[in-house]
């Protein structure tokens, strides 16, 4: 396996470093933090070179907050400084792991992402339901005109993943492919900044943190292909799909994936969110509830989606929000609608900002 050495200099490079603080301050250049760091850009980002070429750079606290979105997330803020360094660590090393995921890995890469998953399972369903033998037969028996075999889907989730990932098994991981030393220093620099005594999990407010967890789970993604042969499996970071003809064999390949969970990644798959079922019934899969032909949003998107749009309401009344931001939102969320059929829905959500409520 080739492993990539001389990287370090290209990470402390005053224009990777001066790209990765641009980077970090897309869409939050007013923020108190990012602006004390502004006032004397220049010589801060030559502060952080220097540090990260003598090794002297230390990882900064953490400021933490609870996010309920589609259920509570404590996230961990790291300073500015240190987002500038998670995007430059990352600028180099991304690439190099980018190339080793397989096609349907869609979270947290360049080209990817939720919309492009939700397409790629359409395809799935549509391969998967008519093969060309089916085809032919359909053609020659006229009473079978909607001829397919039913399919069955397991559908996965892993219990408390970033809180999971276990940091010695995951430096292993990226050691097999980076052998320069002070590229590991600087890795486990940042490992070491959040539980360093128990060893387990890492912040999911790190840009790193997303390259890491995809990194970890690509392990399972090369055991899902090589091993065992599965051309129909979809992963969305910890959220993943196979498909089957038959519900046997699915909850067999569920008893080798937990197998290979436990005892590779020290990882456990979630008890309640591991289910295999027939695909025609709907696919709940990245907020909405995915058909063979259509998809629509999830009632408990929706109802979230509702219970924001009166959140905001209430804190514009309370002077803590613009009318303005609440518009934007609501063009959002309604673009978002826009890719199932959700007309009424849409409406809902218009009907939801006008009301006096």
């Amino acid at each position: 396996m080739k492993t990539f050495n001389n990287l370090f200099d290209k990470v402390a490079d005053f224009g990777n470093l001066f790209e990765a603080h641009r980077d970090a301050r897309k869409g939050k250049k007013y923020d108190s933090e990012i602006l004390v760091f502004e006032f004397n850009a220049e010589e801060n980002l030559l502060k952080l070179k220097e540090q990260l070429g003598k090794q002297t750079y230390r990882h900064g606290g953490y400021r933490e907050f609870i996010v309920n979105d589609s259920k509570k997330r404590r996230i961990q803020a790291a300073p500015f400084r240190d987002r500038v360094i998670h995007h430059a660590l990352c600028n180099i090393i991304e690439p190099i792991f980018d190339q080793t995921f397989i096609f349907d890995s869609y979270a947290c890469r360049k080209e990817k992402g939720t919309h492009k998953a939700l397409k790629r399972l359409k395809e799935f369903l549509r391969s998967f339901a008519f093969s060309e033998r089916e085809r032919e037969r359909e053609r020659e028996r006229e009473r079978e005109q909607n001829a397919c075999r039913e399919i069955y889907c397991l559908q996965c989730d892993i219990s408390k993943y970033f809180d999971s990932i276990n940091h010695k098994i995951l430096f292993d991981i990226l050691q097999k492919k980076i052998s320069d030393k002070k590229v590991l220093w600087l890795i486990k620099e940042i490992l070491d900044s959040n539980n360093k005594e128990s060893g387990k999990g890492i912040p999911i407010g790190n840009l790193t943190s997303q390259l890491f967890a995809n990194v970890y789970l690509n392990e399972l993604d090369q055991f899902m292909k090589r091993d065992l042969k599965r051309r129909y499996y979809i992963r969305y970071m910890d959220d993943f799909l196979i498909f089957g003809d038959s519900k046997r064999e699915l909850w067999l390949i569920k008893a080798q994936i937990a197998g290979f969970l436990k005892t590779r990644l020290d990882l456990t798959l979630h008890p309640k969110k591991a289910n295999v079922f027939l695909a025609t019934r709907g696919i709940e899969f990245l907020g909405y509830k995915v058909f063979g032909d259509y998809r629509i949003l999830r009632q408990s998107t929706v109802k979230r989606i509702i219970k924001k749009i009166r959140r905001y309401k209430k804190e514009i009344r309370n002077g803590t929000k613009t009318k303005e931001k609440l518009a934007l939102s609501i063009q959002s969320w309604k673009a978002y609608a826009g890719f199932a059929r959700s007309w009424h829905t849409a409406r809902r959500f218009s009907k939801t900002a006008a009301s006096k409520k």
